[in-house]
């Protein structure tokens, strides 16, 4: 077996998909691993480090001759980014591993299938006990929420914890979380570390205690609909007009009185909800912070813009894309132990060889193209649906 890992080329990305650690575990699985020589340079790795590990570090196209896995973060460029084709060199048939973004480049998934790739995609792992090891939106979920709090904090112009002083006291900031998934769990804990008065909000009751367990106040809309506001993912669901005008008004309410404000509210497979509006962001004390970690979808923000950051009134929205990628050494690390995780289970360790299960439930959960279809139902849809090509879910040959 051999292993590449190349480097990746989406802008503002610094993580790579292996770090010197995983290598000596695929070597120990029988596999030769192939590095494209400066893969690590984001995260503080160097080729060297691989070469030790038992790499071999070469150029773009050395690393990807003949390779059986391909190892990234991203997803490869294709015909939708324009400009060279990144697949081109990709071996045919070779199983490729990444956060691929589907429903945001479907020509890609398309791609994948007329060249023969079998792709993985780590954001669709399962949330069973079994594939907590390989939950790559956790493990990246968890730093966002930390950077998030971070960059809050150096933007915002005050002190986070109260202070008493000779000359007076400060008063402690107020932090309010939109959304207490593994983001916004880890960003109400950050910001209780600091010395913030925490405040959170969700649609899903059950995580009032794990928000309360860390300190802060838990503080929603409740009725009916959100008895069965989480998806069996564990994900929040999307909700009635109904609701998302009441939520709306308790929140503008909350908001005025709030000094920083993180939002992490997602949808799988769909646009960002606004939880923000322009209104709101009116009502902020100039000098209040808001970071929004939905950006990539469109944000939870009214105002919003990638990767800048936009002062209205005073008030400034922090809108960073890809906010793992800012700390890419630990990111990398858990994001490569989670790759490894799930490469391990691809292996028969007995033969050292590929022996894909394809009847385990992670391995079709996470699985978008094999034998030159996109199996993956939701996807397929959204590509035929889209026009993009040829490629239709049907059931794989075993």
């Amino acid at each position: 077996m051999k292993i590449a890992v190349p480097k990746e080329r989406r802008p503002r990305e610094a993580r790579v998909a292996a770090t010197p650690d995983t290598v000596k575990r695929y070597v120990a699985l029988g596999a030769s691993v192939a590095v494209e020589s400066g893969a690590g340079a984001g995260a503080n790795i160097t080729d060297q480090a691989y070469s030790e590990a038992g790499a071999t570090v070469a150029d773009r196209a050395a690393t990807l001759a003949g390779a059986d896995f391909v190892l990234k973060v991203q997803r490869p460029q294709t015909r939708s980014d324009g400009g060279v084709d990144g697949l081109g060199d990709y071996p045919n048939r070779a199983i490729l591993i990444a956060l691929h973004n589907p429903y945001g480049d479907l020509v890609g998934v398309d791609d994948y299938a007329r060249k023969g790739i079998v792709s993985f995609a780590m954001e669709f792992m399962p949330r069973i006990s079994r594939a907590q090891s390989m939950d790559v939106l956790s493990s990246q979920s968890n730093l966002a929420g930390y950077k998030a709090v971070i960059d809050a904090a150096e933007t915002y112009g005050r002190c986070l914890p109260m202070m008493m002083t000779a000359a007076g006291r400060v008063n402690p900031a107020r932090v309010f979380v939109m959304g207490a998934g593994v983001a916004g769990l880890q960003a109400i804990a950050t910001a209780k570390r600091l010395g913030a008065i925490v405040s959170a909000t969700d649609v899903r009751p059950a995580v009032k205690e794990q928000v309360q367990s860390l300190g802060a106040t838990f503080v929603m809309v409740e009725s009916e609909e959100t008895k069965a506001a989480e998806t069996a993912g564990g994900y929040a669901k999307e909700m009635s007009e109904d609701y998302r005008r009441r939520q709306a008004e308790f929140v503008a309410a909350h908001v005025k009185t709030q000094d920083i404000v993180i939002t992490t509210a997602l949808i799988p497979g769909r646009r960002a909800p606004i939880l923000i509006t322009a209104e709101m962001v009116s009502s902020m004390k100039p000098g209040s912070v808001i970071v929004d970690l939905a950006v990539e979808q469109g944000g939870n923000v009214a105002g919003v813009k990638p990767d800048e950051t936009v002062v209205v009134n005073g008030v400034s929205i922090i809108g960073h894309t890809n906010m793992p990628s800012r700390l890419a050494a630990d990111a990398s690390a858990l994001y490569a132990r989670n790759v490894y995780n799930f490469v391990e289970l691809l292996i028969d360790r007995k033969t050292q060889q590929i022996a894909i299960d394809w009847n385990d439930e992670i391995v079709t959960g996470t699985c978008l193209t094999r034998d030159g279809k996109v199996v993956n139902t939701a996807v397929a849809k959204a590509v035929e649906e889209a026009g993009v090509g040829g490629a239709a879910a049907e059931e794989p040959s075993p």
